[in-house]
């Protein structure tokens, strides 16, 4: 038999959703696999802050990372409980709508389709787009 799974930590998920930068990093996965780079490039943060802020999404259970090369491209993925997979659809929806998070992704958009990326990151993969958020077993 498996080891028994771990109860899903409600706090630590809205504690993950009170903090403005890391909305702004779901409203920039909405669709999208995004690479680290693109974060810093669009929000102009640090990349450690922002590596600190996907940490926090990863342990909350809403964001998944992997590995290419030296990139590193994160997603959202569905909470495992069903309840918080449900606020989250919310949240992403009243994110979709908010101007602010519109310009976000506004410009991950134009970044995304310029024909050549700023020096900062123009080696980067561009990000992907998803046809829905994964869902972790």
């Amino acid at each position: 038999m498996g080891k028994p799974r771990k109860a899903f930590d409600l706090e630590r998920f809205f504690r993950a959703l009170a903090d403005h930068t890391r909305l702004r990093l779901l409203n920039l996965m909405r669709t999208n696999e995004v690479c680290v780079c693109f974060f810093t490039e669009i929000l102009g943060t640090h990349q450690p802050k922002i590596s600190r802020h996907l940490a926090y999404l990863r342990r909350a259970g809403i964001v998944s990372a992997r590995r290419e090369g030296q990139w590193m491209h994160y997603r959202i993925v569905e909470p495992v409980d069903e309840n918080a997979a449900n606020m989250l659809k919310s949240v992403l929806a009243s994110l979709a709508r908010d101007p602010n998070m519109q310009a976000d992704r506004d410009r991950l958009n134009k970044l995304c389709c310029a024909p050549r990326l700023p020096v900062s990151i123009h080696r980067a993969p561009r990000p992907r787009k998803l046809s829905a958020p994964a869902r972790i077993s």
